[in-house]
């Protein structure tokens, strides 16, 4: 189950980020003490899904570029501590969107925004029109050449994202490469690691389904990139869109999937944690006796409920994903435009959302390292 990254946390979004296929909360590697009245916490998962997903087509013939689906690793705050809220009003928003900017991912999430925006005002603008209180015979000129230009824009800024987001196999490829050799334990030489390297071909059929998924399906997107860019054939192009909008709906299901796990854990964590909670404040402690652990509860459950909210934001962003690539492989024709714009720009905006909250606590940390 690949990691789910939530605002606040390091350890995952891309994004040179993901951790396909391991558990976010990996009980493997201790043993809970059932003698103890307080258990180990739970350890500390990251704060914002990954990321990227992408969109097969739009709605003006336009087949929609693949988001990158790999999340960068994150940055642990603890936003209880007073020290952490003045440096959260020390952090502008606007420095928060340039830092964003800066990165191609950053620039994509701006581009989408804009796109469907657009794309959902001209579905909202044929709607009108097509009604029987605004619906005229024939448009003005002015009003045709308007149309024109917003849509000669929209999939300006879709061959753009396109562009922007070539060669996102690299991502995937290189956590392949990096199972391909790996030392039995840490006294082994560099010359019996490479002597333990596995095989290329070896190691990609092994590796994670849903990293596997994401491989094939970044090198789909950019054959049809290239395609589109008269590099390749039309009709290969075609397969490879074709091709890359099955591997994005298995695999916005299987993060859906993981989704739903995660959430039911984190759950169970915040059930405990209110029970042992419940059970301290039944001894009558007060606010100046209450214990180290009490207060440790109450961060932890903070922490799990700030996960659990970044949980429902990626859920609904997937629903946003799942809907908008059923209607293009299954060639759902009622509310075509007006849905897809619809799904593209609430996806864009939960999307948008999470990487600026990412990037917000890279500045709070950095102001953070300096004052110390």
């Amino acid at each position: 189950m690949s990691s789910i990254s939530f605002p606040g946390h390091s350890g995952t979004d891309p994004h040179p980020e993901d951790q396909f296929y391991t558990p976010s909360f990996d009980t493997s590697s201790f043993q809970m003490n059932p003698l103890s009245s307080h258990p180990p916490r739970t350890p500390r998962t990251s704060l914002h899904a990954s990321t990227s997903h992408h969109y097969s087509a739009s709605i003006y013939e336009e087949k929609e570029p693949q988001e990158q689906h790999i999340e960068v690793e994150d940055v642990e705050i603890d936003p209880e501590e007073e020290r952490v809220k003045v440096a959260e009003k020390r952090v502008k928003r606007e420095e928060v969107w340039r830092e964003m900017f800066l990165t191609s991912n950053g620039r994509d999430k701006a581009f989408k925004l804009i796109q469907y925006s657009i794309r959902l005002g001209l579905a909202f603008h044929d709607s009108m029109t097509n009604t029987r209180l605004f619906r005229r015979p024939s448009r003005p000129p002015w009003e045709q050449n308007i149309v024109q230009r917003l849509q000669s824009t929209a999939s300006g800024f879709s061959f753009t994202r396109k562009l922007l987001l070539l060669f996102n196999w690299l991502g995937p490829l290189n956590q392949i490469l990096a199972q391909q050799s790996v030392p039995f334990s840490a006294e082994v030489s560099a010359e019996k690691t490479r002597k333990i390297e596995k095989p290329l071909l070896h190691t990609i059929l092994y590796a994670p389904p849903p990293l596997l998924l994401e491989l094939v399906n970044a090198i789909a997107d950019d054959v049809a990139t290239w395609s589109r860019l008269g590099l390749l054939g039309k009709k290969l192009g075609s397969r490879a869109e074709r091709f890359s909008d099955w591997c994005w709906f298995l695999s916005t299901l299987v993060h859906l999937v993981e989704n739903s796990v995660e959430r039911q854990m984190i759950g169970s964590l915040q059930a405990e944690v209110e029970g042992r909670l419940y059970s301290e404040s039944m001894t009558g402690a007060t606010a100046k006796s209450k214990p180290k652990a009490s207060k440790i509860d109450e961060k932890e459950l903070s922490r799990l409920r700030t996960q659990d909210y970044w949980l429902q934001v990626t859920r609904t962003k997937l629903l946003m994903d799942l809907i908008f690539v059923s209607y293009e492989l299954f060639s759902i024709r009622r509310g075509r435009d007006a849905v897809k714009a619809f799904t593209g720009l609430t996806s864009a905006a939960l999307s948008s959302a999470k990487l600026f909250d990412r990037h917000k606590n890279i500045l709070m940390k950095t102001i953070l390292t300096s004052s110390s």
